[in-house]
């Protein structure tokens, strides 16, 4: 079973994730983070395979550069949640392998988790990937 970390500093979204997660039996949350340095915390406690985490977070720090500083201590599949998209796809994110546009439902997420997984497993995406989850296409990606 997959642990995934989660990293967003707003309790009632927190708490949708939760929910989100908790109706598919194929994870299992490792810890909740609302900032930079708990997110690296438990991520090298924990070793994720998965991470969902919000561009912006609680101590005012870039969930981009945290995903850059926890996918340095762990190798881990990395979905943003965010309502600023534009931030993780233009220019895209050094890091990760897809964004999901808030608003999102809870079988969003969990389909959006489930294409970074094969992402990460296989290297391909989906042939159809749902309109809200963009895939991050780094430079190296598009040779």
């Amino acid at each position: 079973m997959p642990k995934l970390i989660i990293a967003e500093d707003n309790p009632f979204v927190v708490a949708m994730l939760r929910e989100a997660v908790a109706e598919d039996p194929g994870y299992e949350i490792c810890g909740i983070a609302a900032s930079t340095s708990q997110l690296l915390s438990l991520g090298e406690r924990h070793k994720p395979s998965l991470a969902i985490i919000d561009v912006r977070l609680a101590d005012g720090s870039s969930g981009i550069n945290a995903a850059v500083e926890l996918s340095k201590c762990v190798r881990v599949g990395i979905l943003f949640a965010t309502a600023h998209p534009d931030q993780v796809t233009d220019p895209p994110a050094p890091v990760g392998e897809a964004c999901l546009t808030k608003p999102f439902t809870g079988p969003e997420l969990v389909e959006a988790l489930k294409i970074v997984e094969q992402l990460v497993t296989t290297g391909r995406p989906p042939a159809l990937v749902p309109r809200k989850v963009n895939l991050i296409r780094r430079a190296a990606d598009r040779c």
